[in-house]
């Protein structure tokens, strides 16, 4: 059985001393849960990430499964005249263990592309830190029957060149556009056949093992009263959870119903 993950996108939200606050008041609520099989991870704003991995690893239950500290997006190049980026170096040494890549709102938003995608998967991987590789489809591309189209290109342009053995260890990311940030969600039916479709393209690209063993999370207005339907699914191996997240209560009873669920 694949291990749940549950993760938080924080987005362009808190300061650095606001995730310190964020901290304090989560860890009590999920500590006896990282002795759990869930993982559980934080995506806070870059400037937020030294101070928030730093008041995790001191939190309370020191000997259990740390929380995850993710970066929202990276760099795939190492270093040079790129102003505004950040390196996978530098969120190395800042305590990221993990990076989401290739968001809807980064493609919508700021053009990136499958080819970037690729690249920063590859980067990533090679620095041992996890990508949570982003897919999902538009509202037109939903209404025009070009769901699957559109997941196939991701996967297969997003994670060409990469091997059997590093697809089981990545995290992939299923968010339709249309159900980000509008309170709309996926129905649970719904989410788990575009899941299974996408692990059937994983299977074919880089075979049985490295797709079972590929996580696949659902995103999109995740909320305490729609985890437990996702979480019952086959294929909905955890959650990327945007607003809800914010409030570390209402974080803490989506990581509580998707650990009693999975």
């Amino acid at each position: 059985m694949r291990r749940p993950f549950i993760a938080a996108n924080w987005k362009m939200h808190k300061t650095a001393q606001e995730a310190v606050a964020y901290a304090e008041h989560f860890l009590p609520l999920v500590g006896q849960l990282r002795e759990a099989t869930t993982d559980i991870v934080l995506a806070p704003p870059f400037l937020a990430l030294p101070a928030l991995a730093q008041e995790l690893s001191r939190g309370p239950g020191s000997t259990s499964p740390p929380i995850g500290v993710a970066a929202q997006n990276v760099s795939a190049e190492p270093h040079g005249a790129f102003t505004g980026e950040i390196s996978l170096d530098m969120l190395t040494a800042a305590g990221a263990t993990s990076v989401i890549l290739g968001h809807s709102e980064r493609r919508q938003l700021f053009g990136e592309t499958d080819a970037g995608v690729r690249a920063k998967t590859r980067a990533t991987l090679a620095a041992g830190l996890t990508p949570i590789v982003c897919i999902g489809e538009t509202l037109d591309d939903r209404e025009t029957n070009r769901t699957l189209d559109v997941l196939t290109r991701q996967v297969e342009q997003g994670l060409d060149g990469r091997s059997r053995e590093e697809i089981g260890t990545l995290v992939m990311a299923y968010e339709p556009v249309w159900a980000i940030g509008t309170g709309r969600v996926a129905t649970p039916e719904q989410a788990n056949a575009a899941h299974r479709h996408v692990r059937g393209k994983l299977k074919e690209q880089f075979g049985t093992d490295g797709a079972a063993a590929c996580r696949i999370i659902y995103g999109g207005s995740v909320k305490p009263d729609s985890i437990a339907a996702l979480m019952a699914q086959p294929e909905v191996d955890g959650a990327l959870v945007g607003g809800a997240s914010l409030d570390p209560v209402s974080f803490a009873k989506i990581v509580a119903l998707s650990h009693e669920t999975a």
